[in-house]
């Protein structure tokens, strides 16, 4: 091994720090949630802003970071990303109430935005061999997996031990290490005047975007007001602004063009729909083993950690597994896989189905990792290496959105379920258990509503992803070939 290939690898495991953290904070509150509804008492909408507020911030300044790091420095907007991440996990650690908390993980979220895209653009200069490029997407895609599915388990294990804002605090080290490292071995990388950035999208698509998800988690958990209509009306009507407005930017801040092509469309709706299943199903059966079922916090963490190694194992795996059989089968295997895995939890209950969670999580890891590696891959080898920033946020855009729609959607239409289904003493499932004085009656169809929720999540999610494989089998080409989009420059 050459000292230029040594150094590429090096700097590689120095870029799955920021990686690792900013995956890893889309889920490390799973676990947390009961804790924290414990101690700050928030409201059920204000839990759903707590897990997704982050997650939504993230996608909605990816793809702009992207292009600014493509202009200005990708290790500039790194090291400043990472710093500013860091301060904000610190005040989220100590927040003393669910709104500062809300505002330091949109903090969080917004610096974590500057990490994704700029880290895959690095990684690509690192590496400028195509298998070889190939092979570093593969374990970026396994890092930003394991990230996702080890935030439950870190968490667990720091829940067992302190208290809730240990969670957040576990970042720092790592931020450290990042901030010591990276100037020494990453180079600094721009593409010139390539990444003008339209300031009017990205308000149109960030505000967009919180409008019609505050319209529909507000509606959900409290039911329809003027003001929540008003906002779901208002975000969709900015969104479309916002798609709008693309078509007369040169060049665009998203590139909608790009999804005329029906493969190009499959593949990055592969790296939403699996996450928003996975964040969805992750959140939901935390609930549901912790508050249903009553098992500890390092239990139910433990019971992850199958599903969790089958993901990781898949994204490092896939490359080869596509080489093989191709990219079209690995994604029809994708879809399906997801859809199987999540019919299982069906077979959960009020008063069991420990082992049917583990089964699902195994099963459905298999599509979650492939999910991850392709997609990584199918966007930087779509575009010309001076767009890999702006092709590495569409991607990292499509899973961060579609984690947090997972748990914007799903979880409100399972508050929606519990709300009509359930005893109408509290909003919230923890929020019903913690009422002092509860008949077991309620206790007990609270817990039923709460399942009810759960297995109509499950299946909406079931059913989009059949469609989705459906559609991948009859749109997408034998010819391998094929499978690559061809961008214009």
């Amino acid at each position: 091994m050459t000292r230029e290939s040594k150094r590429a690898w090096f700097g590689l495991l120095v870029i799955l720090c920021p990686v690792l953290l900013v995956s890893m904070d889309g889920s490390i509150l799973f676990l947390a949630m009961p804790r924290i509804s414990q101690a700050l008492a928030p409201t059920a909408d204000q839990q759903l802003w707590i897990l997704d507020g982050y997650g939504f911030a993230v996608g909605s300044f990816l793809i702009a970071f992207g292009a600014i790091g493509d202009r200005y420095g990708r290790l500039k907007l790194l090291m400043t990303g990472a710093t500013v991440f860091g301060a904000a996990s610190a005040g989220a650690a100590f927040a003393p109430g669910p709104e500062l908390l809300i505002a330091c993980r949109a903090v969080m979220g917004l610096a974590g935005a500057t990490l994704l895209p700029s880290a895959l653009a690095v990684l690509s200069e690192l590496f400028t061999d195509p298998r070889r490029r190939a092979q570093a997407i593969g374990v970026f895609a396994a890092a930003f997996a394991a990230g996702f599915a080890i935030g439950p388990i870190v968490g667990g294990a720091l829940l067992e031990r302190f208290w809730w804002g240990s969670v957040f605090l576990v970042n720092l080290p790592v931020i450290a290490v990042f901030l010591l490292l990276a100037p020494v071995l990453l180079r600094e990388v721009r593409a010139g005047g390539t990444g003008r950035v339209d300031v009017p999208s990205v308000a149109l698509s960030a505000t967009g975007l919180l409008l019609a998800i505050y319209g529909v988690k507000h509606t959900a958990a409290e039911g329809p007001s003027a003001v929540a209509v008003a906002a779901g009306i208002a975000g969709a009507v900015l969104l479309v602004w916002f798609a709008r407005r693309q078509r007369t930017l040169d060049p665009p801040l998203i590139d909608l063009s790009l999804f005329r092509d029906r493969v190009f469309t499959i593949a990055i709706v592969t790296g939403l729909l699996p996450l928003m299943a996975w964040s969805a199903a992750a959140y939901l059966a935390g609930i549901h083993l912790q508050s249903v079922l009553g098992l500890s916090v390092s239990d139910a963490a433990l019971l992850a950690l199958p599903g969790a190694a089958v993901l990781t194992i898949l994204c490092v795996v896939t490359p080869a597994l596509v080489d093989r059989v191709g990219k079209r089968t690995a994604l029809i295997l994708c879809h399906f896989s997801v859809a199987a895995g999540l019919l299982l939890l069906l077979m959960t209950g009020v008063t069991g189905g420990v082992g049917w969670y583990v089964a699902s999580t195994v099963v459905a890891g298999v599509g979650y990792g492939i999910s991850f590696s392709v997609v990584a891959d199918t966007a930087v080898a779509a575009v010309p290496p001076e767009r890999a920033g702006a092709a590495g946020a569409i991607a990292e855009t499509a899973n961060e959105i579609g984690n947090a729609l997972g748990i914007a959607l799903m979880g409100s239409l399972a508050a929606l379920v519990f709300r009509l289904a359930g005893p109408g003493l509290a909003p919230t499932l923890d929020g019903t258990l913690q009422l002092p004085g509860i008949a077991s009656a309620a206790e007990a169809d609270a817990k039923d509503a709460f399942v009810s929720g759960l297995h109509t999540a499950v299946v909406v999610l079931s059913l989009l992803h059949l469609a989705l494989g459906v559609l991948a089998l009859r749109w997408l080409p034998q010819s391998e070939k094929a499978l690559v989009p061809q961008v214009s420059e």
